[in-house]
């Protein structure tokens, strides 16, 4: 089991408001900057942060990472805010069911191009 996940970004700025924004539909916000272009996401009521950003000499690219969404309508939330926050579509909201049945999910490029996605397993419309 994972505890938490590290991105190496180009732009510490530009990708710490592209994550602020685009995680918000899905409760998650910066919940620390414990050192310089250093930052770590998760929600607010846990006080945990599981995803973390920071400026290395080489950012991370081809990445994909999974963000779990109660609803299909969080994950069309996540996708419609990631775009106004510059990301690139990668996948508009649907169903994928080659995953499995109940599979629905986002997805969009961060500003280095990794495949950020949202996907809820819930079988809800």
């Amino acid at each position: 089991m994972l505890d938490h996940v590290g991105l190496n970004v180009s732009d510490y700025d530009r990708s710490r408001d592209f994550y602020a924004r685009a995680l918000a539909p899905l409760g998650l916000e910066l919940l620390m900057e414990p050192v310089a272009e250093v930052g770590g996401f998760g929600s607010p009521k846990d006080q945990k942060p599981f995803f973390w950003i920071s400026t290395r000499e080489t950012a991370n690219a081809d990445v994909h990472i999974a963000f779990a969404a109660p609803s299909h309508t969080l994950v069309d939330a996540f996708h419609a805010a990631a775009i106004e926050a510059g990301g690139t579509d990668n996948g508009p909201p649907g169903p994928r069911e080659i995953y499995h049945p109940s599979y629905y999910g986002a997805y969009v490029l961060d500003p280095d191009g990794n495949n950020v996605e949202a996907v809820c397993h819930s079988p809800e419309g």
